[in-house]
């Protein structure tokens, strides 16, 4: 008797960030968010450590975090709150899901705050 391997096809999860209001409004660099992805998501315990596994690149308007394996569409949230932080924009800024695989970008609704009660 010998023994039964199964092998398992390795998938691939692949998540985006819409930045397109955001880009054209040039309120946050395209560049440096990717590059701050790329030097900020762990993989295997470390920073900066992506690999052949995770790959972070820039399509048009939208980031896009393609993974051999597990990845999780949570921690990518996670990371982009902490980009908005340190450039302080995570006041005007926030991180919405727009689909099951993809976030969007997009500002607060600032409706005008001058309605205050006259009497």
């Amino acid at each position: 008797l010998g023994k039964k391997t199964k092998k398992t096809k390795q998938r691939t999860h692949k998540s985006t960030i819409d930045c397109k209001n955001t880009v054209e409004d040039n309120v946050i660099s395209l560049d440096s968010f990717v590059k701050y992805l790329a030097e900020n998501i762990k993989h295997e315990g470390k920073k900066n450590n992506l690999g052949d596994q995770i790959t972070v690149s820039k399509e048009g308007y939208n980031v896009s975090v393609t993974s051999k394996g597990k990845f999780s569409k949570r921690y990518l949230k996670y990371l982009s709150k902490k980009y908005l932080k340190k450039q302080d924009m995570r006041d005007y800024i926030r991180v919405i899901a727009s689909d099951k695989n993809a976030y969007q970008l997009k500002y607060f609704n600032v409706n005008a705050g001058d309605d205050e009660d006259e009497e």
